[in-house]
């Protein structure tokens, strides 16, 4: 495979990749693995820009990485087409309309409660912190199943989670995920590597060296000087969450809690709301960025907050796809860092699942009612049809009756 990504030999332009993005950005629900397959059929087999073997690979080197694994997969395939113009136009033409929709969400929520009836917002409000109880515990579940399949890792897990739940933010999530991936190297086993195709880019190792020095400097270099600068504050709430999450997008929720509700940005109950937002856009879940940064504590307009958030969590995502590239074909063959990988993912399980219980679950069921519900959504996720956005506006509809008929949470 040569560097322009595909069978069909040509490259394509930032332009043409940026359309073909946007479409997809539009239409892509029902989360990263959904994206996954709507960008398969896409490009393996309606365009031929890949080959079958490639877009495996591309797929296993973005579940390696920290980060939003289905904008990884573009990002590297625009790379791939069209070159560094063309990584930058596939990740802006899918995540645009999703940000924009979040800012405008966060935008509107903002001044949503002095011009809607009071009842009728508040069981909105809470009808969607409901769905996002059984939101976050069908992917609880789901990862639990996949990243902690046996026992050790479960104990792991477990005690990420009691650790965070009885010590707060004494002991950091940073430092958990890197005790996790220690101790997953001291005492897991990984299988056995593929043997996939690997991917060619015209990237040295020295070039790919060199951007993940940037990256980790990025990461490490605010919490180092401890500054009290509101924009340094802000990228880094933003750059460490998109830095970190591993395992799978919900896996931001818990980072994104800690980085901006803690520090009072905003309430769990308005985070926990935008949160039931993103479930109802295209594209990335990482736009929850976009919602975030509008609460932000700089002097910019709200929608540059925004834009910025959704910048700065994506940020690390460009820097560590074009530093592992050329590495990988070496890396995904080691056992150590499988190792690691397993420790770390085990213990982001256990801190999402600290974070189901406060603030999800204890910001969220009020009452018997509230229970049932949560229930019912959950049920509907499990072993029901419908759609994720379609589950999160049924239940603002439901919370908004409710809310206007009787005591609703």
């Amino acid at each position: 495979m040569t560097a322009n990504g595909g069978p069909s030999g040509q490259p394509a332009s930032p332009a043409q990749i940026f359309f073909t993005f946007l479409g997809l950005g539009l239409t892509s629900f029902g989360g990263p693995i959904a994206h996954i397959g709507f960008f398969r059929n896409a490009f393996v087999e309606k365009r031929h820009w890949l080959t079958d073997k490639t877009y495996t690979d591309i797929v296993a080197l973005c579940h390696f990485l920290p980060g939003p694994s289905s904008s990884q997969v573009g990002m590297i395939i625009g790379l791939l087409r069209g070159g560094l113009p063309g990584m930058a136009a596939a990740w802006l033409g899918f995540t645009l309309p999703s940000a924009l929709l979040m800012i405008a969400a966060a935008m509107g929520l903002i001044y949503a409660e002095a011009l809607t009836h009071g009842e009728l917002f508040q069981g909105a409000l809470q009808g969607l912190k409901l769905v996002v109880v059984a939101v976050v515990a069908h992917a609880l579940y789901g990862m639990t199943r996949s990243l902690c399949p046996d026992l050790t890792r479960r104990i792991m897990a477990l005690a990420a989670a009691v650790i965070v739940l009885f010590f707060g933010g004494s002991l950091p999530h940073v430092a958990l995920i890197a005790i996790g991936g220690i101790i997953g190297w001291l005492i897991l086993t990984p299988s056995l590597a593929d043997d996939e195709a690997d991917i060619e880019v015209p990237t040295s190792r020295r070039a790919g060296g060199a951007l993940l020095v940037v990256f980790l400097v990025l990461l490490l270099a605010p919490a180092l000087v401890a500054s009290s600068h509101q924009l340094v504050q802000f990228f880094e709430a933003f750059y460490r969450s998109g830095a970190l999450v591993f395992g799978g997008g919900h896996v931001v929720l818990p980072l994104l809690q800690e980085a901006v509700v803690e520090p009072g940005w905003l309430d769990s109950e308005t985070f926990l709301a935008g949160y039931g937002l993103a479930q109802t856009v295209p594209g990335p879940l990482f736009t929850f960025s976009a919602y975030l940064g509008v609460f932000g504590q700089l002097d910019l307009p709200q929608a540059v907050m925004g834009a910025l958030a959704v910048f700065f969590i994506f940020l690390p995502s460009f820097f560590l796809i074009l530093g592992i590239l050329p590495f990988w074909s070496v890396m995904r063959r080691s056992r150590t860092a499988q190792r690691v990988l397993m420790g770390v993912n085990a213990t982001v399980v256990g801190l999402l699942g600290a974070t189901f219980i406060d603030p999800v679950i204890l910001t969220a069921l009020r009452g018997p009612i509230d229970i049932a519900i949560a229930t019912m959504f959950f049920a509907i996720m499990m072993w029901g049809k419908i759609p994720v956005w379609l589950v999160v506006w049924a239940g603002a509809g439901l919370g908004a009756a409710l809310g206007s008929f009787c005591q609703f949470g």
